[in-house]
Order: C-alpha cells, then structure tokens, then sequence
C-alpha cells in the first residue's frame, strides 16, 4: 500500500498536534469513567458505562488519525505572491462580495475559517492564477484581488 503525503500548513500542523496532546491528556479521565461507571454494575443497561466507552473509541480513532495524518503530512509554505498555490492567502471579489480564503490541503480545510481546500470547486478554480485575474464560478464572477 503506498502512503500518500498529506498537505499541512505550519500551522495546520501546529493546530493537529495541540489537540493530540489534548487528547492523550484526557485519556485518564476517560478511564477514570469507565471504571466508575464499571462499579454499577450490570453493564447491558449502564449508560454511564456506554458513554464512556463510546468517548473512548471516538478519543482513540481520532488519536490514530492525528498519529496518521502527522506521520505523512507534508509541510507547504506560504505560497508565492505571483500565484495562487497551497499556503497562499488570496483576497478576492466573489461575485461583488470581498472575502479572504487560504489555500490548504483537504484535511485542514474549514470554510468557515476561510480554509479552502486546493481540491474543492472553488480551490481548483483558483489553483495557479494570478493577482487580477478573473473568472466564472457558477454563475458569478470572480476576481483575484491580491496575493499574500
């Protein structure tokens, strides 16, 4: 099976770590509940006891993901300022409306943070253009204004 890297930001990268530690730092806690929870007694109708655990299997899947995704990522710097590339933060004109969007890999994308994935409609529309270039995006016009 070939490992395929994964894009990360510094800061991405950064952000990943912070809550693996968080996580491993809570692992106690959680089997602090599960054995609380334990001394109930019967476990088929203990739904302290089925929480817990369920907190214990969403808390370790995610520890091996963040384990997975940090053994194969791949560190991109800021993009250049000539065009729009992974790490680059470009202003743009969407349809009239100015709104500022990163570049990043698809596993640190959010939009709600402005963290656009390269592998997105839009992502993939502005991979490789450049500051005041212009283009369709369904139905509206988009204008690279500046790139950071």
């Amino acid at each position: 099976m070939i490992k395929k890297s994964i894009s990360l930001t510094a800061d991405g990268k950064k952000e990943l770590e912070k809550e693996l530690a968080e996580l491993i730092a809570n692992r106690p806690a959680i089997t602090e509940r599960i054995a609380t929870a334990r001394a109930f007694g019967d476990l088929s109708e203990n739904e302290e006891y089925s929480s817990a655990r369920n907190e214990q299997k969403v808390a370790e899947g995610r520890i091996l993901e963040i384990q997975d995704i940090l053994k194969n990522a791949k560190i991109i710097r800021g993009g250049s300022r000539t065009q729009a590339n992974l790490g680059a933060t470009l202003d743009i004109d969407f349809g009239g409306k100015k709104v500022t969007y990163t570049l990043v890999g698809p596993t640190e994308a959010n939009p709600l943070e402005g963290k656009i994935s390269n592998e997105s409609p839009i992502g993939k529309k502005l991979m490789g253009r450049k500051a005041g270039e212009s283009f369709d995006f369904n139905g509206k016009t988009v204008k690279i204004i500046e790139i950071k």
